[in-house]
């Protein structure tokens, strides 16, 4: 399963052109609607809700795996390091769970499970111990809850960018390094969720796994200008069982024959870590995004390697009885955000300056430290 071709910006010939034509079209009236759907809320035509607390969203531009989930994670502990009342939302793509709120953690407990509560906020609770975890479609009606319930201070939320139902004081926008903005067309012709535009919509530009094409990177200088930058990776921290808390290195893997498992948005991505960490990937199992996993999709898998690699998305979704004779290993990948501490201190400037509502008592820090940027951009104030 590879990425679509979209996510590779190439020059087409006259013949790949009149081909796609008919996806131009509809990457036309997809682009309107999108277009639409922003503009009835930012005119004020349908009325965003406004939460007794700050907001800030990580979402993205394209489709695809470009670490928002971890990213939300991060950020999320980070703030409540720092002393605020933190809550994280998630849509919870895929869940069967009926509640228009479904509590995953209360910071306490894990109440949940991937079934009920889709596989992505079952990972934020694993990222985020101590911070709430709340799941619903519609954010706003989360973001409630989360000041009622939890009395939040700070609601972070997990692909954000495109909700316009909930208002929110910080866009951060994730950009993958490694596929970019691909050709820059609107799906379904290309990867993107809306026009390039609205990348000035954007507080904050996170490059992922950086750094970005040249193309890319003048993209994000045209229309993002005034967007604060940030550089993000991620990278393998641990290996562990899938039942079981015992971690050992990455490094562990490097020279052995081994299977990939998983069923994530780019399957490729994973396949290139585990080669960057000295593995021989010898048999694949890929199966589409957020795949509901069954018994019968691990059957025979000792068979075809003699150790088996899934990630952390894939591994909140199997059972430790379906494995049989097979030895599998959960990777586990942590959040490196350049000069953290300075794009935190930035952060809870902007919160401050930005309020929400009525007073949501944030607690009082300095930004002391230096504001700046990374990747090779400006940072602006």
């Amino acid at each position: 399963m590879r990425r679509p071709a979209f996510f590779a910006a190439r020059q087409e010939g006259v013949l790949a052109r009149l081909a796609l034509a008919p996806l131009v079209v509809a990457s036309w009236i997809y682009e309107v609607l999108a277009a639409l759907h922003r503009m009835v809320y930012e005119r004020g035509i349908r009325r965003s809700t406004r939460l007794a607390c700050r907001v800030v969203s990580v979402g993205n531009l394209s489709v695809g795996g470009t670490g928002k989930t971890p990213v939300a994670g991060w950020l999320a502990a980070a703030l409540q390091r720092r002393g605020y009342r933190v809550v994280l939302a998630s849509r919870g793509y895929g869940r069967l769970g009926r509640e228009r709120v479904e509590v995953v953690s209360d910071g306490r407990f894990v109440r949940s499970n991937a079934q009920v509560a889709g596989d992505e906020p079952m990972l934020l609770a694993a990222a985020a111990p101590g911070v709430p975890v709340l799941v619903g479609r519609h954010r706003d009606l989360v973001g409630l809850r989360a000041v009622s319930a939890f009395g939040a201070q700070v609601l972070v939320l997990d692909d954000g960018f495109q909700h316009h139902r909930l208002a929110r004081d910080v866009d951060l926008v994730l950009i993958d390094g490694r596929t970019g903005l691909g050709n820059g067309r609107v799906l379904p012709r290309g990867p993107l969720r809306e026009r390039l535009a609205v990348l000035g919509r954007a507080d904050v530009v996170a490059v992922v796994d950086g750094p970005l094409s040249e193309p890319d990177h003048a993209r994000v200088q045209r229309y993002a200008r005034g967007a604060r930058r940030v550089a993000v990776s991620r990278r393998p921290a641990w290996l562990r069982p899938l039942e079981g808390s015992e971690r050992t290195p990455p490094a562990s893997l490097r020279g052995q024959p081994v299977g990939m498992l998983c069923g994530i948005a780019g399957p490729e991505a994973f396949r290139a870590t585990l080669e960057a960490l000295g593995a021989r990937v010898v048999a694949e199992r890929l199966f589409p995004d957020h795949h509901a996993y069954r018994e019968a999709d691990l059957r025979g898998l000792a068979a075809d390697a003699p150790l088996w690699v899934t990630t952390e998305k894939d591994a909140v979704k199997l059972l430790p009885r379906w494995l049989g004779d097979a030895r599998l290993r959960v990777l586990g990948i942590e959040v490196e955000v350049e000069r953290a501490e300075d794009f935190l201190d930035w952060l809870e400037g902007r919160l401050r300056a930005r309020p929400s509502g009525r007073d949501a008592a944030l607690p009082l820090r300095a930004a002391s430290r230096s504001r700046a940027s990374s990747d090779g951009f400006d940072a602006p104030a």
